[in-house]
């Protein structure tokens, strides 16, 4: 693999190829356009808050991941969130209420925050979320959806508010999707694709990467059905194991490295997709971006979390502002330690170290 591979550049080269596209189409799609100069202002501006406040000793992660539901109307195979009690009947009144969010989206725009990717349990069953997230442009919302809620009302949503991101769930070909989430999901979501590609709204699509789909995911038959639906961002996320029984499924050493290989070789094929993965993207960027060193995770109910496959907190959104969670004592204990920066065997480090994290919790500020 090429040790030279600059992420932070290879993002900016492919946004600005996914701009030349959408200015090229503008005559069929001047809103996309339109949207589009508009963020690239509000995005320089947003960098130069951080940068004001990284002047003055604070460190602001340029995106939050936000979990916004606890309620899903799928039940996949091996799901994480499900399994850890994240995801489920009966949690919906520990959630944050919509007005909470809006606080929150409010505060993230102030700080200069630029990306809030929406998850779940599946986020379109809060549209009031969703809604509150539209208003405010400055910030682009990856929506994570599984798709199956992605009709005509929401079509609407997404192609009146550009800010607002849809990007797909998708395990490979129609028998590897159907068979890990629900018969018909497959044909749902090339439906929705299809329907989004009509409509000119820039989308994605998130790929759980397991051992048993790896080499699906990774061909150019997989990627070329998505750029030809009008997919422009594929992510990459590793399959994180929910208990002893589902180990088998998450990537070796051997088969993470082949998936950093097919992914270099997937971006100079494609120059106006953007191809990401999760965790073994961070390698790029000198460790884990977790605990708000590039990011950090707002769980359902307002806990200020490492990231999401580390759910532990001491810090609650309900009781204090985003600006204090993102010093919360834990995050900064994980800094001090260099835990985000120590080698590990692969895949999610936090979750890796698991003990260690729960350690630092009992530990006194």
């Amino acid at each position: 693999m090429n040790s030279e591979f600059n992420l932070s550049e290879y993002m900016n080269n492919g946004i600005e190829n996914i701009v030349k596209g959408i200015v090229k189409a503008s005559l069929k799609n001047p809103r996309e356009t339109a949207f589009v100069v508009k963020y690239a202002l509000a995005s320089k501006e947003a960098k130069k808050k951080r940068d004001i406040l990284q002047s003055q000793g604070e460190n602001i992660p340029p995106f939050l991941i936000a979990s916004i539901t606890s309620s899903c109307n799928l039940f996949c195979k091996g799901c994480y969130a499900r399994a850890h009690n994240f995801c489920g009947e009966g949690l919906e009144k520990k959630q944050l209420s919509s007005r909470k969010w809006e606080t929150i989206f409010k505060e993230a725009k102030a700080l200069g925050i630029s990306f809030i990717l929406l998850a779940g349990g599946e986020p379109l069953t809060r549209r009031s979320v969703i809604e509150k997230a539209a208003k405010v442009k400055e910030i682009i919302f990856p929506v994570f959806t599984n798709g199956t809620m992605l009709q005509e009302e929401y079509i609407k949503l997404f192609d009146k508010n550009r800010n607002l991101v849809p990007i797909l769930s998708i395990e490979g070909d129609k028998k590897e999707t159907d068979d890990r989430r629900q018969e018909g999901t497959y044909d749902m979501l090339m439906k929705a694709m299809d329907a989004l590609k009509e409509k000119g709204i820039l989308y994605g699509a998130s790929v759980t990467v397991t051992t048993e789909n790896i080499k699906t995911i990774t061909s150019k038959a997989f990627v070329d059905k998505l750029y030809n639906k009008g997919c422009r961002a594929v992510v990459y996320v590793e399959y994180v194991p929910v208990e002893e029984t589902s180990k088998q499924l998450a990537p070796t050493d051997v088969q993470r490295q082949m998936l950093g290989h097919e992914e270099q070789k997937l971006r100079k094929q494609y120059e106006d997709i953007i191809f990401l993965s999760f965790p073994g993207d961070e390698k790029y960027s000198g460790g884990c971006l977790a605990a708000g060193r590039g990011f950090f995770h707002i769980s359902v109910n307002g806990a200020a979390e490492p990231c999401p496959f580390s759910p532990y907190s001491d810090t609650d959104l309900k009781h204090c502002t985003l600006r204090e969670a993102i010093s919360s004592p834990l995050f900064n204990k994980l800094h001090e330690t260099g835990m985000l920066l120590g080698e590990h065997d692969g895949g999610c480090v936090l979750f890796q170290k698991e003990s260690e994290v729960k350690e630092l919790l009992n530990m006194k500020s």
